[in-house]
């Protein structure tokens, strides 16, 4: 069985005036369909390189990075874009919600650009706002609602393309943890209904939600494996360090 995800020897090298950072350096693992994995790591690790290009934001410079089968390299912007659409949901730190439109407009946006007919955007975006609690406020406006009913209204808006991956990056980022505790079980509560998620994080309290942990530093994975393990939380590196952030 293939994998729903995988890198193979993936890098990605960017050019700062006569000095080439190494982003992402061979990085190379599997995610399943209907895992919950955390990519974790400090800034600079590598962990939102390899959120661009899972998300199909970015392609790699070597390597090779499958999604569900196919080859995301060797495709156009075009090709990425409807890549993006039909087979991942992004939840965001900053929900990048439109003010100007309801909430039910705002969980419509991503279906009118993969061509959803009106008739169907409207009851599968009322759907997905149900789901996360929502389905009585679907004309609000977004500066209605609290800072947590905003990320709620994000993972409706990521689950109503019906996606293949959620990715999630840092989506406790702008909350408080109280209601970064509330996002977070939304996110376990939607791996258990069988969603694969993804979530990026610097934060280690919030990787060990994840059912797996894949740590990065300075481009490379340094771990990869159960989250429960004591050493999915300190590496070598981090130890030496302080775990200090980078």
């Amino acid at each position: 069985m293939s994998s729903l995800i995988e890198f193979r020897e993936v890098c990605k090298y960017y050019q700062m005036g006569d000095t080439t950072v190494k982003a992402a350096d061979r990085i190379s693992f599997q995610i399943q369909k209907g895992e919950f994995v955390a990519i974790v790591g400090q800034s600079g690790s590598g962990k939102s390189t390899c959120m661009n290009i899972i998300g199909c934001l970015d392609v790699p410079t070597s390597g090779t990075y499958l999604l569900d089968g196919q080859d995301v390299g060797q495709m156009d912007k075009n090709q990425l874009a409807a890549v993006r659409n039909k087979m991942l949901g992004f939840i965001f730190q900053q929900y990048n919600l439109l003010p100007k439109l309801t909430l039910q407009e705002n969980v419509e946006v991503p279906l009118m650009y993969a061509g959803v007919p009106k008739p169907e955007r409207h009851e599968r975006s009322r759907i997905a706002l149900e789901m996360v609690g929502l389905g009585d406020k679907l004309k609000h406006k977004p500066m209605q609602l609290s800072g947590g009913q905003q990320q709620r209204v994000s993972i409706a808006r990521a689950l109503a393309g019906d996606p293949a991956v959620i990715l999630a990056d840092e989506p406790t980022g702008a909350l408080d943890s109280h209601t970064g505790r509330e996002v977070l079980t939304m996110l376990q509560q939607l791996h258990a209904a069988g969603n694969t998620v993804v979530l990026i994080t610097h934060d280690n309290s919030i990787a060990v939600q994840a059912q797996r942990i894949i740590r990065l530093e300075d481009g490379h994975v340094v771990y990869d494996g159960d989250a429960d393990d004591p050493r999915a939380v300190v590496t070598p590196g981090m130890a030496g360090r302080g775990a200090a952030a980078g």
